[in-house]
């Protein structure tokens, strides 16, 4: 992916970034072989690193209870992760967060699912530089489909979210109708949205205060392909991704201006 390095600040920093999420099943602890396959391909990590795990559940059951099972879950996690990687890499903190961060409305078995789960962080220093964020997206507007490639990412100007929600900013809606005119003049043109959030870096993802959901990153995306969908555009051409804190083109975040520059959806071109 083709980024721009931006110097944003001067000191060096900690910034946690999501690793991966192996799953569980209903009402279990047990690390399936697909959660083994993900965490055995952590072995390589270099050292002097920092690990953070939280444990999930879905919905169904007590507090109690699934504060106990989501507890369990993240010790699971820890101990596989103990006895592949040793000491090279230290195990910052384990927790169990119950059913308080569901990600969806575990509306089917599919979504619920998904909540049952342990997020693997890794803490890493970032120095003056490290930052990065896409292109703007005004150079996608004034370049031939044809120049593009596969794998750019663009960030769309102006499109900003209210805190805490998927609601873009009404300035935006200029850049979004542009954006669904390149889709209609370009129909095999295929692109994924990339949503981001600003802030909060002890979870990957934020709360959509909306939807009571913790995946706020991806519902700012989607809600960027249901208006591109109201346009005419199959919704069959445009991926949607929750990229939560990753990627920040401000850190850390010390006005109000910074995060709203760090609420936004990038758009990367999967197929021309």
């Amino acid at each position: 992916m083709k980024t721009l390095v931006l110097l944003v600040f001067c000191c060096i920093s900690i910034h946690s970034q999501m690793l991966t999420s192996v799953y569980f099943d209903y009402d279990s602890y047990t690390l399936t072989k697909e959660s083994r396959r993900k965490l055995d391909s952590l072995v390589n990590l270099k050292s002097n690193l920092k690990f953070r795990i939280f444990g999930n559940c879905d919905i169904s059951g007590s507090s109690e209870y699934n504060k106990k099972l989501s507890e369990s879950r993240a010790n699971a996690v820890n101990k596989y992760l103990q006895a592949r990687i040793g000491n090279t890499i230290a195990l910052e903190s384990v927790v169990g967060l119950g059913k308080e961060k569901q990600i969806n409305d575990n509306s089917t078995e599919e979504l619920r699912r998904k909540n049952r789960r342990v997020d693997i962080f890794i803490d890493q220093v970032l120095r003056a530089g490290e930052i990065k964020s896409g292109r703007t997206f005004e150079s996608f507007f004034s370049k031939k489909v044809a120049d593009m490639k596969v794998g750019e990412n663009y960030s769309l100007p102006n499109v900003n979210f209210i805190g805490g929600r998927h609601v873009w900013f009404p300035k935006g809606n200029k850049v979004l109708i542009q954006l669904a005119d390149v889709l209609k003049n370009n129909p095999s043109l295929e692109v994924e949205l990339q949503g981001h959030i600003c802030c909060d870096y002890d979870n990957f993802d934020g709360e959509d205060l909306d939807l009571k959901t913790f995946n706020l990153s991806w519902t700012r995306a989607h809600a960027i392909r249901e208006f591109l969908e109201k346009q005419g555009i199959d919704s069959r051409r445009i991926k949607v991704t929750g990229m939560g804190h990753l990627n920040p083109v401000v850190y850390p975040e010390r006005t109000e201006e910074d995060m709203i520059k760090n609420r936004r959806v990038e758009i990367v071109v999967r197929k021309k």
